[in-house]
């Protein structure tokens, strides 16, 4: 295992469908598998939908963890014609506990929480090179309409190399010693080292999007890609992942 990912799975309900599985872990992991990476999943759920969640994961083939807490993170949420998302927090699962976490041989991190205080970043990044996911940096863990706010500790970004931020949560974030910002604009692409990486419109729910996209990102910095190619490549893997 070069390269790991650790997040929450959520229970997700979208656009009044039956509720599925979703998360960072599980999208991060759909472009994992489509790219061959030397990679594995340490995930987290509640227990009332572990064995549901775990039988999902081994469709990846990739190798997974999966930690067990009383309850689901899980979200309710929707998309307009244009593609804004709307969403709602339904429950806030259990953070990570530090006995929990099993990274031994990874140098490569992803950290995708989903709502703040969900994981001590600075312990999982010290001596990796870590790719974190903004969402757990704004969302605030309380269940209701999402609420983005800047209350976040900045110094949990020391050890962070490189940050992913969604247009909204870099509007909330601010400016940010973190050596590498990538800022992602749906559909039309995204920003890394001040060069936009223009995306083609594909036709598609745009669900794990992001995920796949920080994934996909890591793996071609991980191989020595510079940031800008490592943004088209991953810009190419969710595209054909959303067809």
């Amino acid at each position: 295992m070069r390269l790991a990912v650790i997040g929450h799975l959520s229970r997700d309900v979208i656009a009044d469908g039956p509720p599925r599985i979703g998360g960072p872990p599980w999208h991060a992991g759909r472009a994992l598998r489509a790219m061959g990476a030397d990679a594995a999943i340490i995930a987290k759920c509640g227990e009332e939908d572990a064995v549901d969640f775990a039988r999902a994961l081994e469709t990846l083939d990739l190798p997974f963890e999966l930690a067990v807490g009383e309850r689901t993170t899980a979200f309710s949420f929707s998309y307009d014609a244009d593609g804004t998302r709307t969403m709602n927090v339904d429950a806030v699962g259990d953070p990570w506990l530090a006995e929990e976490i099993r990274l031994d041989g990874a140098e490569w991190l992803l950290v995708s929480s989903v709502l703040r205080g969900e994981i001590d970043v600075a312990a999982v990044a010290a001596g990796r090179h870590v790719l974190l996911d903004g969402h757990g940096l704004v969302r605030r863990p309380e269940v209701g309409p999402l609420r983005l706010d800047a209350d976040f500790d900045r110094s949990s970004l020391r050890e962070v190399e490189m940050l992913k931020l969604a247009d909204d949560e870099a509007a909330v974030v601010g400016e940010v010693d973190v050596p590498e910002v990538i800022v992602t604009h749906g559909a039309r692409g995204a920003t890394v080292s001040g060069v936009h990486v223009a995306a083609d419109p594909v036709e598609g729910d745009p669900t794990g999007a992001g995920d796949m996209f920080a994934a996909a990102y890591l793996v071609s910095r991980s191989e020595g890609a510079l940031p800008v190619a490592a943004a088209r490549r991953a810009t190419a893997v969710v595209a054909e992942l959303l067809r």
